[in-house]
C-alpha cells in the first residue's frame, strides 16, 4: 500500500514545456517522476495557443534547458517575449495562487528576461537582472560544485549543502541591474546556490565558476522561495553513475543509486505534496 506521502506526491502535477529549440524535457520529466510527481510534456506552441493544458491545472511549471528559438536575440529573449504576450496573465495568476516555477539553464535565462526573478517585493514581470555571456567566450560544458545558502527562503534547496552538477552554457554570468537590486538579493539571501572552489568557498574564478558571475552566483530565487532558477543542470544528474567519478565512488563503496540532482526535484514535489496535493 502506498504511504500517505507517496499518495500526496502522486497528485503533484508538473507542466514541462518543450519544443522550439528546447531540450532536456525527458530528463526533467524523469526527475519529477522519480520523485513521485506527475509530469506532463506539453509543446510550447500548444500552450501558447491554449491547447492541451491550462497552467491553473498544475502545481509546478518547469522551464527546461536548451536553445529556445536558437537564442538568436540572446538566451531566453524570444521565449520570454512569447510568454509575456501570450501567457503572462496565466503565469502571474499561477504564481499568486502559490504555484512553483523551476527554471534550468535556458529556463533560468527565460525567467530572468521575463521578470519572474528576482521578483523583489513580489513585483513580477519587470526585468531587473540579466545573464550575460561568459567571461571566457564560448559554450562551456563542465561539472561544477555548488553550495546552497542555508538562510535562503528557496524551497527547492532545503537541506542541501554541497551539490555537484554539470553546467553547460555560453551565457550564464548573473548581473543585477544595479547595486540596489544586488543589495536586495544579498539581504534576502536570494542567491540560493553559488559556485564554490575546492575549499567550498564562493568563487568568481574560472574554472570553478564557468562564467564569472560576481559572488559566485549560480542561481537565485524570489522572496517567496517558490520561484527558482539556476544555470547548472540537476536534470543531468538523476543517477549515481552519471557523475564523472562514478567508477571511483563504486570502488570506494560510495556510489549512490540516486543522483544529487534529484534533491532539487524532491524538494519541489514534497513542498507541494505537503501543502496542496489532494486539495487543489
Amino acid at each position: 500500500m502506498p504511504s500517505e506521502i507517496e499518495r500526496a506526491r502522486a497528485e503533484v502535477r508538473v507542466l514541462v514545456l518543450t519544443g522550439l529549440g528546447l531540450n532536456c524535457e525527458r530528463e526533467t520529466a524523469e526527475g519529477f517522476r522519480l520523485c513521485g510527481g506527475r509530469p506532463e510534456l506539453v509543446a510550447l506552441s500548444d500552450a501558447l495557443a491554449g491547447r492541451r493544458a491550462r497552467l491553473a491545472d498544475f502545481h509546478i511549471l518547469a522551464l527546461i534547458g536548451g536553445f529556445s528559438f536558437g537564442d538568436h536575440l540572446g538566451a531566453g529573449v524570444v521565449y520570454a517575449n512569447r510568454l509575456r504576450y501570450r501567457l503572462l496573465d496565466q503565469i502571474l495568476g499561477f504564481v499568486q495562487q502559490g504555484g512553483l516555477v523551476l527554471g534550468i539553464c535556458n529556463g533560468f535565462q527565460t525567467m530572468i528576461k521575463l521578470g519572474l526573478l528576482p521578483a523583489l517585493d513580489g513585483e513580477l514581470g519587470r526585468q531587473r537582472a540579466t545573464l550575460a555571456p561568459n567571461d571566457r567566450p564560448g559554450y562551456r560544458d563542465v561539472w561544477v560544485t555548488l553550495r546552497a545558502d542555508p538562510m535562503s527562503p528557496c524551497v527547492w534547496t532545503r537541506g542541501i549543502d554541497l551539490l555537484d552538477l554539470p553546467a553547460r552554457h555560453g551565457e550564464g554570468k548573473f548581473l543585477a541591474g544595479n547595486e540596489e537590486v544586488a543589495s536586495a538579493i544579498r539581504a534576502g539571501h536570494l542567491a540560493a546556490v553559488r559556485y564554490v572552489d575546492e575549499r567550498g568557498e564562493p568563487t568568481c574564478r574560472w574554472p570553478d565558476n564557468p562564467n564569472g558571475s560576481p559572488e559566485g552566483i549560480a542561481g537565485i530565487c524570489d522572496p517567496s522561495g517558490r520561484l527558482f532558477g539556476l544555470m547548472p543542470h540537476p536534470d543531468a544528474y538523476l543517477y549515481g553513475f552519471s557523475h564523472p567519478q562514478w567508477p571511483r565512488r563504486k570502488i570506494e563503496g560510495l556510489l549512490a543509486e540516486r543522483g544529487e540532482g534529484l534533491r532539487i526535484f524532491q524538494n519541489g514535489v514534497d513542498f507541494v505534496a505537503a501543502r496542496w496535493a489532494g486539495g487543489s
